[in-house]
């Protein structure tokens, strides 16, 4: 299925796009799916694909990420000024609520925006993200966000994905490694090229900085999901999200539910057989 094209501004101007799957006229709660830090709105195609045949589901490339306009420094790359673009997306495609798909940034990105604006949101899908993330998983992506050099071939870039993540995606397919590297890079006369702006890496290490490694936690923002049902995907080698604070977030929570996807770290596709019928059976009972 084909996907339109959304373009719209920031409250400073910046020129944002995202991607918009399936029917306006269907009658089912839209579906927005936020990605991770450096990530954009590819990584959600297959899932797009997969619900949009009778629900439309929109994918935004956040500030600085694929098609969306780069930031003036790296202090505009802030979950808040996100949940803001996020915002202005949902105004500029006629979404007054959505059910929210957020992977690692994107949850944090929800997890604001239930805080800010509850009745935008109807349900959350957190995949591998909580309030509070484990400083191993920090440290390894403040090592390569914004230094990663870029591979000449997708051969190379293929090889390089598969060198970095498969101590936590053990177990996969070649031909998964190769989707995983067309995620990342963008093509660029047949080359792989750098997807996004490099200050995001650089306002990561600073705000690491700044705080002097104590990373913050948003146990407020959580709790401000209370109203609505969270499901929680959790990748079993994930170096970011712990079983510990995974369990203490489905105790925090009265209707929250829990799935891991087995052999996948941070973060899972959404395509595993496990999650994907968790996800089902989570629309199913939000329409």
């Amino acid at each position: 299925m084909t996907f339109q094209d959304i373009h719209y501004y920031s409250q400073e101007g910046l020129k944002l796009y995202a991607r918009d799957y399936g029917s306006r006229a269907s009658p089912k709660t839209p579906l927005l799916c936020l990605p991770g830090l450096t990530r954009n709105s590819k990584d959600f195609a297959d899932l797009a694909e997969r619900l949009s045949h009778d629900r439309r589901v929109i994918c935004p490339d956040f500030r600085g990420r694929g098609r969306s306009e780069y930031a003036k420094g790296w202090t505009d790359y802030t979950p808040l000024n996100e949940m803001r673009d996020t915002l202005d997306l949902m105004a500029a495609a006629g979404v007054n609520h959505a059910i929210i798909v957020g992977t690692s940034r994107g949850g944090l990105v929800a997890m604001n925006m239930a805080l800010h604006r509850p009745t935008a949101i109807k349900g959350v899908v957190m995949n591998d993200i909580g309030p509070e993330v484990d400083k191993t998983g920090i440290e390894r992506i403040m090592g390569y966000a914004g230094k990663m050099e870029v591979p000449p071939t997708w051969e190379d870039a293929a090889i390089t994905i598969r060198q970095m993540n498969e101590r936590y995606f053990p177990n996969m397919p070649g031909e998964k490694w190769h989707a995983f590297a067309r995620m990342t890079f963008r093509d660029e006369g047949g080359k792989p090229a750098m997807d996004y702006d490099a200050a995001i890496g650089t306002g990561l290490r600073r705000a690491a900085k700044l705080m002097r490694g104590n990373i913050p936690t948003m146990w407020k923002e959580f709790k401000a999901l209370s109203h609505v049902p969270v499901l929680l995907v959790r990748g079993e080698n994930s170096d970011l999200l712990s079983t510990t604070t995974a369990e203490k977030m489905a105790t925090e929570h009265n209707n929250l539910t829990l799935v891991t996807a087995k052999d996948r770290g941070h973060a899972p596709f959404l395509d595993e057989p496990e999650v994907s019928n968790a996800i089902d059976a989570f629309l199913a009972k939000l329409h």
